[in-house]
């Protein structure tokens, strides 16, 4: 399996696979599901590129680490998956 960081690098530098829409699905310990979000909506941790930020929502900010990022989708079709254990 691809590495997420390769993943999103592709998605950054390949301008013909990144033209599309993208989703990452990142595990929500406090509701303990899989919450997606557009990619576009997040941006890297300037002090950590293991995290990734974004406002909710609720208009709260938030921080993802990669490593709870469980899915990622291309144009609605699921293009990567880590496996989820529950729990993190």
């Amino acid at each position: 399996m691809t590495p997420l960081h390769e993943l999103l690098s592709r998605i950054r530098w390949d301008a013909d696979f990144g033209a599309a829409q993208f989703e990452l699905g990142y595990y929500d310990r406090v509701a303990d599901r899989i919450v997606r979000v557009d990619l576009r909506d997040l941006s890297f941790d300037s002090e950590n590129r293991a995290m990734l930020d974004f406002v909710d929502d609720e208009g709260r900010a938030r921080s993802i680490p990669l490593h709870r990022v469980k899915e990622v989708w291309r144009d609605g079709r699921s293009i990567w998956r880590r496996e989820h254990r529950g729990g993190g």
